[in-house]
C-alpha cells in the first residue's frame, strides 16, 4: 500500500515536514479486535503536527506513518468482531501502530464509529477529534458547575464547535484570537466577547471581563505564557483546562500566589483518556448526538483543501500557513 512515512522526529517543523515520504509499505496485519479500513480521506490536525515534531504523547515505532483521524470502508473484520460490519464507512482516532495518512489502516474495537450515510466523506473524516473534544470539554464545564469560559484559539475548528456546544447550555464565552480581522469575524457572528492576545492591554482587559462575567473556567489550545495570563486574569476558585499546545512552548507566567492564595487550578485535557473513560452505551448515545448535529448542518468542520498523498507537502505548508481557515485534507484517490 501507499503510505507517508518518517524515518525520525524533528523539532523543527520544516525538518520534519523534510523528513516525510511517499512509500509503498507493507499491508498492516488484522488482530482478533481489530479491523482493516481501506482509507478515504484523512485530515492534519495539531496533534499530527506535534507528532512529527516528537512532542506528542504517543510515540511509534520507526519509520512510522503518521495520522490519528480519517474515514474509509471496513475492508477486513478480526474474527471477533461482527463479520457484518464489512463494508460499512467508518470515522476512526488511530491511537495504535496504524497511521491515517495511507490507503490502508489497522484500528481498535473502541477507536471507530459507524458513520451515518448522510454525511459526506469530508465531514466524516474530521468527525472524531474535534467534534468529541469541543463535547467533552464543554461537557466538563456543565458539570463542574461554571457558568461561562474562556476559550483560546477561538478562530479554530474547535473554537467554532466549543462556541455551538456553549450556546446550547446557555454558556457565556470570551473568545481569544491573534488578530484584530479575527475579531470583526467573530463578532459579526455573533460572539459578544472577543479579545486580541497580542493587544497591549490585554491581560487587564482580560480580567475584566473575567470578573464581570464571573468567568471561573478556561479552555487553553495554546500554551505558552498564554496560559498563564489567562489564569493570572482569572477571579478566585478558577481552573484552566490546557488541551493543546499550539504555542510549542512550555507553560510560563504562572503566578503562583494567584495558584495558593486564590485556589487555582491548571489541569489537562486528553481526548484519549475521556474516551477510554466512557462506557460502550456512553460512547454510542453521544456519538448519535454530534452524527445527529453533522446530518442536521448544525455542525460543520471548515474544509480549506484536499490534496492527494503525492501532494503532501503543499498541504502540509497550507494548514500550517492558516490553520484557522480549516481543515487540509489527504486524500487517498488520485484525483486530488
Amino acid at each position: 500500500m501507499k503510505a507517508l512515512v518518517i524515518e525520525s522526529y524533528q523539532s523543527n517543523l520544516i525538518r520534519a515536514m523534510q523528513g516525510i515520504r511517499l512509500a509503498e509499505t507493507t499491508m498492516p496485519e488484522v488482530g482478533e479486535n481489530e479491523i482493516l479500513v481501506k482509507v478515504e480521506m484523512a485530515p492534519v490536525n495539531p496533534s499530527d503536527i506535534a507528532f512529527l515534531r516528537g512532542g506528542y504523547q504517543i510515540k511509534k515505532s520507526l519509520p512510522a506513518v503518521p495520522g490519528f483521524e480519517g474515514t474509509g470502508l471496513i475492508e477486513r473484520v478480526g474474527k471477533n468482531l461482527q463479520q457484518n460490519l464489512a463494508g460499512k464507512r467508518v470515522s476512526f482516532f488511530a491511537q495504535g501502530d496504524s497511521g491515517s495518512w495511507a490507503e490502508y489502516a489497522v484500528i481498535g474495537l473502541s477507536d471507530f464509529i459507524e458513520v451515518n450515510e448522510k454525511i459526506p466523506p469530508e465531514q466524516a473524516a474530521c468527525l472524531f477529534v474535534n467534534p468529541f473534544t469541543a463535547y467533552a470539554l464543554v461537557n466538563h464545564i456543565i458539570e463542574n458547575g461554571h457558568t461561562a469560559l474562556i476559550q483560546s484559539a477561538a478562530m479554530g475548528q474547535i473554537g467554532q464547535f466549543i462556541r455551538f456546544f456553549a450556546k446550547l447550555n446557555n454558556l457565556k464565552v470570551i473568545n481569544l484570537v491573534r488578530k484584530e480581522t479575527h475579531i470583526d469575524l467573530l463578532r459579526n457572528e455573533g460572539a459578544q466577547y472577543v479579545l486580541n492576545i497580542n493587544h497591549p492591554n490585554f491581560a487587564d482587559d482580560l480580567k475584566h471581563v473575567a470578573c464581570e462575567t464571573r468567568t471561573t473556567a478556561a479552555l487553553d489550545a495554546v500554551g505558552g505564557e498564554l496560559t498563564g495570563k489567562i489564569l493570572n486574569s482569572m477571579p478566585d476558585g478558577s481552573e484552566v483546562i490546557l488541551y493543546g499546545g499550539l504555542s510549542g512552548l512550555s507553560v510560563g507566567q504562572i503566578d503562583p500566589l494567584e495558584v495558593i492564595f486564590k485556589n487555582k487550578v491548571l489541569r489537562g485535557f486528553n481526548l484519549g483518556d475521556w474516551l477510554n473513560n466512557l462506557s460502550t452505551k456512553e460512547f454510542s448515545e453521544i456519538s448519535s448526538e454530534i452524527q445527529q448535529l453533522f446530518v442536521q448542518q448544525n455542525l460543520a468542520t471548515r474544509i480549506q483543501q484536499v490534496f492527494s498523498l503525492e501532494n503532501f507537502y503543499t498541504g502540509l505548508r497550507s494548514y500550517i500557513s492558516d490553520m484557522s481557515n480549516g481543515k487540509i485534507l489527504f486524500s487517498m484517490s488520485q484525483k486530488y
